[in-house]
């Protein structure tokens, strides 16, 4: 991981890795402003992963605050392929969670995030699979943030997640709304609810991805927190 340093305890990193987490290797965007600062691990269940314009709209504001982000493809090139098919991969819940589990855990081994506190963004099925990585990392993971999000496929490690958890639905999303206030009842912690006016799954609505941005960073600054402006 290349870095360079701006004195004993800041660390710049913003590049492409590469993450090997046991037969799989999957490809990221990292950034981070220094080090100790909060990291975001951006989970997508399907489409465009780290190049998906909403996450790095809401990422770049991260960033701005202060916080680390990763950009994480959950899927191979070619699991890709392949889930833009037969739509398949994105609901496999287990799987992308224990990815995004071992991503937890592959940054907590690095010289450059092995002390920084981990928060999770998740986006669609991407948010079931960061409720169960945090359920299964309740010492690492500080702090949840659901976009659009379907908390009910994270299923019984719904009452295990013991992160700060923060759903934020558009307004006129109304079947995923439903879904999120089931899935609000069946949680230990008691989930924060935001709702976005006007706003549909995707947040394509001008203004409401600045919302989203802005509620996502709040959260985190507030649960993960972010490095000490220079």
């Amino acid at each position: 991981m290349n870095h360079s340093d701006n004195g004993e305890d800041s660390v710049f990193v913003d590049e492409d890795v590469e993450l090997p987490l046991g037969g799989v290797r999957l490809d990221a965007r990292m950034c981070l402003p220094a080090q100790g600062s909060g990291v975001v691990v951006f989970a997508h269940g399907s489409g465009s992963g780290r190049h998906s314009p909403r996450n790095r709209h809401v990422a770049e504001v991260l960033q701005q605050a202060g916080l680390g982000t990763v950009l994480l493809d959950l899927l191979t090139a070619e699991e890709e392929q392949y889930d833009q098919r037969t739509r398949e991969l994105r609901f496999d819940i287990p799987m992308l969670a224990e990815r995004l589990t071992r991503t937890v855990d592959w940054l907590a081994g690095q010289p450059a995030t092995g002390k920084n506190p981990v928060g999770l963004f998740g986006a669609s099925t991407g948010a079931a699979a960061a409720l169960r990585a945090a359920a299964d990392r309740p010492a690492a993971v500080h702090a949840v943030v659901s976009r659009g999000g379907r908390p009910d496929l994270a299923g019984d490690a719904l009452t295990r997640v013991r992160a700060p958890t923060l759903l934020i639905v558009g307004g006129n999303d109304e079947v995923v709304l439903d879904l999120n206030r089931r899935a609000q009842l069946q949680m230990t912690v008691t989930p924060r609810l935001k709702i976005v006016p006007g706003a549909t799954h995707l947040f394509e609505e001008p203004g409401t991805l600045d919302q989203v941005a802005e509620l996502a960073t709040e959260w985190f600054v507030e649960n993960v927190g972010s490095a000490p402006a220079t």
